[in-house]
């Protein structure tokens, strides 16, 4: 009879990769601890030992978990500002279960500490005014995106919630929703660059 494998140790890393799956899968409603407990083989209130805040702190760690984003600096501010706002929406399409606490919740830990990088980056490069651009280019995204979850059919059913949760496909982007949002994207940068 062969060995039974040790389980595999409860992390914050398992933890959020577990909620990132249910909130994908049936939406962020339906993301509680016990089903999280569930997901990971463990009681629910072991999951407070790497969150001891519970749920509030599980949220938080899920916002961080898809606005923390790095890009590496281009030639000039319009091709890292680029980078960045092509970073930031490959996040927040990766799970859209999650975006309504992107847009909801302030930057904190790792995502505070990228965002300023990003403010860093594009002063360097020479943008004036770095963090109002970056303020205009988060709000860019973050707007793009959630009317691509809305047209989508992505977005979480009305009501309790026990309707079909339909998650993005996995495949290759939507040819029309790019070109829309580097469209969107030159225009505010031309704009930018006009200040």
């Amino acid at each position: 009879m062969p060995a039974k494998r040790p389980p595999i140790p409860l992390s914050r890393e398992r933890i959020i990769e577990a909620a990132l799956h249910i909130a994908d899968g049936q939406g962020l409603r339906r993301l509680t601890m016990r089903r999280l407990g569930d997901a990971l083989q463990v009681e629910a209130m072991a999951i407070y030992h790497h969150l001891p805040r519970g749920k509030d702190a599980l949220m938080d760690a899920l916002a961080e978990h898809v606005t923390a984003v790095h890009a590496e600096p281009g030639a000039d501010w319009q091709q890292t500002a680029r980078a960045w706002c092509r970073a930031s929406r490959a996040s927040l399409r990766e799970h859209p279960g999650v975006l309504a606490l992107a847009l909801t919740k302030p930057p904190k830990g790792q995502a505070a500490l990228a965002l300023r990088e990003q403010i860093d980056q594009l002063a360097e490069a020479g943008l004036p005014d770095a963090p109002e651009a970056v303020r205009a280019l988060r709000a860019y995204v973050f707007g793009a995106v959630a009317v691509e979850v809305q047209q989508s059919g992505w977005a979480e059913p009305p009501g309790d919630g026990d309707g079909p949760w339909r998650p993005p496909s996995q495949g290759g982007g939507d040819p029309a929703a790019d070109a829309d949002f580097e469209r969107g994207l030159d225009a505010l940068l031309a704009g930018l660059a006009q200040r």
